[in-house]
């Protein structure tokens, strides 16, 4: 597995991932890697991302090739029985859209491909509209320097 360091063996590795974690009433097994934010991946033991290293440690039969989902939707568990190995392609399929956008716009669906659209209209409008501001500022500023 990349990324993982070369003082880890397989039971030296288990220890270290269940002492770094704690469990959550919803079953999760919720770790602490080298980053403070709660709810992101985290990376353990190196450079390994914890739920992979999990993953081949207490499920086996890890494939690199194929990408490891989270079946709680809870990206920093290593729960093994949380975790399962699917292609790149699957994983993006199943991936679950949020039904806002990151400023709380509601998403409108796609009639192209049944699935939610990735920006919202208003706030795809609101960044052209300030890229039309900013390419306005720029051409006059170089009409004031080419007349100067």
């Amino acid at each position: 597995m990349t990324g993982l360091s070369r003082h880890f063996d397989e039971e030296s590795l288990k220890a270290y991932l269940l002492a770094r974690s704690e469990r959550l009433p919803t079953g999760c097994l919720i770790v602490r890697g080298y980053g403070s934010r709660r709810g992101v991946h985290q990376k353990v033991a190196g450079r390994a991302w914890a739920h992979v290293a999990a993953y081949a440690v207490f499920v086996g039969d890890y494939q690199p090739d194929l990408a490891v989902q989270h079946v709680c939707d809870a990206p920093d568990c290593i729960e093994p029985t949380h975790l399962r190995q699917l292609s790149h392609a699957e994983n993006c399929r199943q991936r679950r859209q949020r039904p806002q956008c990151r400023n709380g716009h509601d998403r409108e669906l796609d009639p192209a491909t049944g699935r939610l659209r990735k920006v919202c209209r208003r706030c795809n409008s609101e960044a052209q509209r300030r890229w039309r501001e900013r390419r306005a500022a720029e051409v006059a500023e170089a009409r004031a320097g080419y007349h100067s």
